[in-house]
């Protein structure tokens, strides 16, 4: 007889491989086409809200890993809100202005933006930008990121730019917004101003040269022939030195040389000094407090020009001579301490980086050439102390990667000043994680100088000025404001730029001022950090379905000094408060090795390559599994690594699915008090997990959640649970109160594992849900995450049954050891001899049965105080020795047992089996 056909095998139309290169496309179509993004949302209509506000990536290129990895945490978040029945919208977002995009034009598109007619140009720029927002939004999708895609916001959208131009016209409404002529940082690649968060640094090398500055001796506080020594590591500054810095309390000496002559610098470095100059003969004479030599003059090293020594604050004796070349035009310090001295404002440099005919001598030089003509001046005029050369770190333009220098320019700012204390109290009323976030961004806030916010460049939202032609004064009004954001809303920002001036006034404007009524219109545009600091007005106070502020900004940890800092300034200049009620930052991809991603070192990994080489949930489950508020490694073998872990995973989806095929939990399910011990136990387990498993996701420790998930799976359920239960599941009749007690909390564990998580494999658990009997929703991302059933939940069973897992831990050794021993094959094989102590005799006793939660085919508990012969495992109150099990293989359960061959109709099977198969020969069951 064929006993195979009266097993309960599973059978399941679940997959066992998951194929999810070729089956998550397919979902997510289905997904499109049902609108499950609305499905969700119209579910959760009239619900608390949960706002995760979108920092926009930039379109410009393919997503990378980092892009995965910020996108895919914020949809773990969304999706696990949603599910907690928020009303949890989400609103994806790019940036789409500035000079990457134009950039792009001129090199990949060879289009000639000083030949192109400026609207055409932001057309092209508008079209390309546009192109990569398309992309990106397909490659996010594949991701599995649900959100709205078919309506997201875009920072070149009209009625972005629109709201964007009233947060300037608030800021300037409230005086935080003014022109004025001040040193900053200047980019000569992208012939633009900077701002403090577009400033990255990186190693540079630099000449290092220490001048002579001869002193005028009309005074005489310096003997005659005294020639101040300075330092600096920009030669090409020194054609705008007017004055040197020195420290008010810092001692000076007087240092002769045996060519006889006389140097000034600070005491503390002075031997440092020399050994550089190779001065091996010298002496120190006479000694200065730094303030008794303000107001003494120096002659310029190559001009007919005056230096006069003068007190600054930020000089340090940490390099150098203590002596400060200062050029008011190239220096923010400089700049302040030329103001105090009214030493005026030099700035021989163009925005392009080339000196101009106020540095004779130099003119039509890229400044960074100028380096060596200049120090060759210096020795030509004998007054090169000595040159040499350092690698440090220096201040280039992180879009263009090229160094940036300091230029003073008029520039429009915004007085950080006006509301710096505003800002350091709304970062206290905002949650941080990790908690040092407030702290960094606070610390910022505090030294941040005001903030730059004109930029030279065409493709941006133009700053909405208007200057009167006949005062100069600039023309911002609540009408003039509201006037332009208007027809920004109707024709977008480029009308700025086609229009004329008398078109983008109110009728009947007049200068404030001198009430002249012609003006003329800014050229210049607005910081991007403008554009993507504005979207908490621009998305979040007009789209119907947020609201303000967001409850959470999630981004990289570099947001600090850009999107966190920037949405924080204009929320608090315009509001009072900050836009986002909590903020949370991640840390940066490396590879597997800890070292930085690059090109050059082949070790990018490519979100992209990963969807198609393993699936969307693979990639989805790694980013689940990394503490990502540091930085987090990604490799081929850490991906693979994670798609043995997903394995297990849907090994166990498709274990319960299997053992689900014949079960009705309307017709089927049993009563948690008539439900067998282990079963009720293994509800108490479960419900354990949703606690632990809520926590983490509350707490936003995907990592842990993912642990906990794994260890469930591969420990609890496949070790223990499952394991034990595959016997009545296999061999005992399908109507089985034992079979289908199981089966009821089998279907409850899968529901249960399904919708925990859903936020991070969203493919599979809906591939799942599809097969679950008795479900209603179509799909389980309209269901509800699952709650903690207190009912279920009873201490003296779970203690009681904890205690036997670990005895039944020991068995397992003591089974392990005789497999090692050859003394069986698999556990079947076995009989145990049990020698426990007194509680654990009688906790054993209280067992069913042993042989099924061990296991193995015989089991026999001995006395306390009986002794085991010969060797035996040992455990905390149980010795435990393995025999080879006595009779012969039941051919259908594979028990050995002494029955095995007694029952003359089956002779090959056991006592048990032939029951059942004589009931099902005869049709009971």
């Amino acid at each position: 007889m064929d006993y195979k056909k009266t097993l309960n095998l599973p059978q399941t139309g679940f997959p066992m491989r998951g194929n999810l290169p070729n089956r998550e496309p397919d979902m997510q179509k289905w997904w499109e086409e049902t609108d499950i993004y609305g499905q969700v949302h119209k579910k959760r209509a009239g619900r608390p809200k949960f706002i995760l506000h979108d920092g926009p990536p930039y379109a410009n290129g393919d997503i990378h890993i980092g892009h995965a990895l910020n996108k895919v945490l914020k949809d773990f978040i969304v999706r696990y809100k949603s599910l907690q029945g928020f009303d949890a919208p989400y609103i994806p977002g790019w940036d789409t202005h500035g000079l990457p995009i134009e950039q792009a034009l001129t090199t990949k598109k060879k289009v000639n933006r000083k030949k192109t007619d400026v609207v055409t140009f932001r057309d092209k720029c508008r079209d390309y930008a546009l192109s990569f927002v398309e992309k990106q939004k397909e490659q996010f999708k594949r991701l599995g990121v649900r959100g709205d895609w078919e309506n997201p916001y875009i920072t070149l959208k009209p009625e972005y730019e629109a709201q964007q131009v009233r947060v300037f016209g608030e800021m300037a409404k409230k005086g935080h917004v003014y022109r004025g002529y001040r040193t900053i940082y200047w980019s000569p690649s992208s012939e633009s101003a900077l701002a403090d968060a577009e400033i990255e640094y990186q190693d540079k090398r630099s000449p290092s040269i220490y001048v002579l500055f001869d002193v005028k001796n009309e005074q005489g506080k310096l003997p005659e022939g005294t020639a101040v020594v300075i330092w600096t590591t920009t030669p090409w500054t020194l054609p705008a030195n007017l004055g040197i810095a020195l420290g008010a309390d810092f001692t000076y000496v007087l240092v002769k040389t045996s060519e006889g002559r006389c140097l000034l610098l600070a005491e503390e470095l002075a031997d440092d000094v020399m050994k550089l100059a190779g001065i091996e003969a010298y002496e120190k004479g006479e000694t200065f407090k730094g303030a008794e030599l303000e107001g003494v003059i120096c002659r310029h090293p190559f001009y007919d020009r005056e230096s006069p020594l003068i007190l600054g604050d930020h000089v340090t004796l940490d390099a150098g001579t203590g002596c400060v070349h200062t050029a008011p035009g190239h220096g923010v310090d400089d700049f302040e301490l030329g103001k105090k001295y009214d030493l005026g404002v030099l700035c021989p440099v163009d925005e392009k980086g080339v000196l101009t005919k106020e540095a004779p001598g130099f003119e039509g030089i890229f400044y960074d050439d100028a380096n060596k003509i200049i120090t060759q001046k210096l020795e030509d005029e004998g007054n090169l102390l000595k040159l040499t050369f350092i690698t440090h770190q220096y201040p280039h333009d992180w879009r263009t990667k090229k160094p940036v220098i300091y230029r003073a320019t008029e520039q429009w700012f915004a007085s950080i000043d006006g509301f710096r204390q505003q800002m350091l109290a709304a970062i206290k009323e905002v949650k941080w994680t990790p908690a040092w976030g407030e702290v960094r961004l606070a610390n910022m806030v505090e030294e941040r100088g005001d903030w730059c916010i004109s930029r030279q460049r065409t493709w941006g939202v133009p700053l909405p000025i208007f200057y009167c032609k006949s005062c100069g004064h600039p023309h911002i009004t609540d009408a003039s404001i509201e006037h332009v954001a208007e027809l920004f809303t109707r024709e977008g920002s480029s009308a700025w730029f086609a229009k004329r001036v008398e078109d983008l006034l109110p009728e009947g404007s007049v200068c404030t001022e001198c009430h002249h009524d012609t003006f003329r219109k800014e050229t210049d545009i607005m910081d991007v950090w403008f554009d993507s600091g504005s979207s908490h007005a621009s998305v979040l106070m007009q789209r119907e379905e947020t609201s303000w502020p967001a409850d959470l900004y999630l981004e990289g940890s570099d947001q600090y000094r850009g999107w966190f800092n920037s949405s924080l300034t204009t929320s608090v200049a315009t509001k009072g408060t900050a836009p986002y009620r909590q903020v949370l930052s991640h840390g940066f991809t490396l590879d597997g090795e800890g070292r930085k991603m690059s090109k050059s070192l082949g070790n990018t990994i490519d979100p992209l390559k990963v969807t198609k080489t393993y699936g969307a949930d693979i990639l989805r489950l790694w980013v689940a599994s990394v503490d990502y508020q540091s930085d987090v490694r990604v490799s081929e073998d850490i991906l693979k690594q994670i798609a043995e872990v997903y394995r297990k995973i849907r090994n166990t989806f498709r274990f319960l699915l299997g053992n689900l095929a014949d079960f009705d939990p309307a017709k089927d399910g049993v009563a948690i008090g008539e439900m067998d011990a282990i079963d009720r136990y293994a509800l108490i387990k479960l419900q354990r997990l949703v606690e632990r498993v809520t926590k983490d996701y509350e707490a936003y420790e995907f990592h842990s959640v993912y642990y906990q998930i794994h260890h469930y799976c591969t420990v609890f359920l496949s070790q223990f649970y499952l394991d034990v239960l595959k016997d009545r599941l296999y061999t005992l009749p399908k109507e089985d109160p034992k079979r289908r007690s199981s089966q009821t909390v089998m279907l409850e564990t899968l529901l249960t594992l399904v919708k925990l998580v859903q936020p991070i494999l969203p493919h599979t658990t809906e591939e799942v849900w599809q097969y679950v009997p008795g479900v209603k929703e179509p799909s389980v991302q309209l269901t509800d995450f699952p709650q903690v059933d207190n009912g279920v939940l009873n201490g003296d069973l779970e203690k009681k049954w904890d205690e036997l897992i670990k005895l039944r831990d020991t068995v397992l050794k003591a089974l392990e050891e005789a497999r090692a021993a050859k003394v069986i094959g698999n556990s079947l094989g076995a009989s145990v001899e049990l020698y426990p102590s007194e509680r654990n005799f009688q906790l054993l006793n209280s067992v069913e049965s042993l042989p099924e939660l061990f296991i193995v085919s015989q089991v026999q508990v001995l006395q306390p105080g009986d002794q085991p012969e010969g060797e035996a495992v040992a455990g905390e109150g149980l010795r435990v020795k393995v025999k080879t099990a006595e009779g012969e293989k039941c051919q259908r359960c594979w028990v050995i047992s002494p029955a095995v061959g007694q029952n003359e109709t089956y002779p090959d099977l056991c006592d048990r089996c032939a029951d059942i198969v004589s009931n099902l020969d005869t049709g009971i069951e």
